[in-house]
């Protein structure tokens, strides 16, 4: 399977290693990268443009740069026809973007892959759902130094927290487009469960947590669920969880095996 990326950085890394130690399946055969990247994570070409990337014949793409590479190719990829992993689904919170990806992926051949990231219990939430949920709250705590450069610097010294400090408590929708960076788990928890504006967000700078823990609590017709996941960080960005990269592997490996779980 030939693979394209879209962004050049710790996540793009980690899926060009995970490819490479399996080049009998994968190969990522170019990334989209900012005009400042020279130097490509992999063996792979940088280009900079989606037609660029399309020319190389990619059969899968995936979008680890950030919210604005979601609004920039999202659609165009689908369009296209070729298959498209939105890691940053937090830029989904913005209704407009979310109307044009879906509106594309609906009238294309191809999907659109939403993976879990760090959320737990995404398979659960979603088949919950189906039957109806009621209730669906997400508590995401981080260290402090991780909330760094998201609205909680200008709220909070973020230097001189002690004690776990709730910075922010809303909905997906806020949380996601507030914390761009942080709060992808928070629009996922949405689009599996109750929607954006009825899911429960709460985010707090914990200086005891050397983790990013998330605490996810659903109810509904099937019942209650509680789970929770201590996530190392990324080796190469504090700010998101190496969940994240493990997702997106998941989800490649299980459209190169033959038994998907």
């Amino acid at each position: 399977m030939k693979i394209g990326l879209i962004g050049n950085g710790a996540i793009a890394k980690l899926v060009t290693q995970f490819c490479a130690e399996r080049p009998d399946r994968f190969s990522v055969i170019g990334a989209i990268g900012l005009p400042s990247d020279t130097v490509s994570v992999g063996k792979h070409l940088i280009v900079q443009s989606w037609p660029e990337l399309r020319a190389l014949g990619p059969d899968l793409v995936v979008e680890c740069a950030g919210h604005g590479a979601v609004k920039a190719y999202g659609a165009k990829v689908l369009d296209d026809g070729i298959d498209l992993v939105i890691v940053s689904t937090g830029s989904l919170a913005d209704a407009a973007l979310w109307a044009e990806v879906k509106a594309a992926a609906e009238r294309s051949t191809a999907q659109l892959k939403l993976p879990a990231g760090a959320l737990p219990g995404v398979d659960a939430l979603s088949a919950g759902k189906l039957a109806g949920l009621t209730k669906v709250t997400l508590k995401s705590s981080k260290p402090p130094k991780a909330w760094t450069g998201t609205p909680a610097e200008k709220s909070h010294d973020l230097a001189a927290i002690t004690a776990p400090t709730v910075i922010f408590s809303g909905n997906a929708r806020e949380a996601a487009l507030a914390f761009p960076k942080n709060a992808n788990v928070a629009a996922t928890a949405a689009l599996a469960g109750l929607g954006f504006e009825q899911t429960t967000i709460t985010l707090v700078a914990d200086p005891g947590v050397t983790q990013n823990v998330h605490h996810l609590e659903a109810e509904g017709v099937f019942g209650k669920l509680i789970l929770e996941i201590n996530a190392n960080p990324s080796p190469d960005n504090p700010k998101t969880s190496h969940m994240a990269a493990l997702s997106i592997m998941r989800v490649l490996e299980n459209e190169a095996t033959a038994i998907v779980i």
